[in-house]
C-alpha cells in the first residue's frame, strides 16, 4: 500500500482526511507522511497505519490507522 493509494481509498469513503485545508490546518504535507508495508492490529481490526515523518504545528506526531477493508478511520 502507498500513501498515494491510501489517499484515494479514503477519499471514496467521503472522509475529510486528506483534504488540501485540512492538511493545511495542521501544518501538514502529503511529503510528510508514509505508510507501513505490513497492515497492524489495532483493537482487534486490520489496519494500514500512516504515520508522520516530522512533527507538525504543536508538535503532533501521531498515527492513524485505517481499516484494510473498509478505509474507514480507526480510533485507537
Amino acid at each position: 500500500m502507498t500513501k498515494s493509494e491510501l489517499k484515494y481509498r479514503v477519499e471514496q469513503t467521503g472522509s475529510h482526511f486528506f483534504e488540501r485545508s485540512s492538511m493545511r490546518f495542521f501544518g501538514d504535507t502529503m511529503a510528510n507522511y508514509g505508510v507501513n508495508s505490513k497492515p497492524v492490529d489495532v483493537n482487534g481490526v486490520s489496519c494500514w497505519r500512516l504515520y508522520r515523518k516530522k512533527p507538525v504545528l504543536h508538535g503532533l506526531m501521531s498515527s492513524v490507522y485505517f481499516n484494510c477493508e473498509t478505509f474507514e478511520k480507526v480510533n485507537v
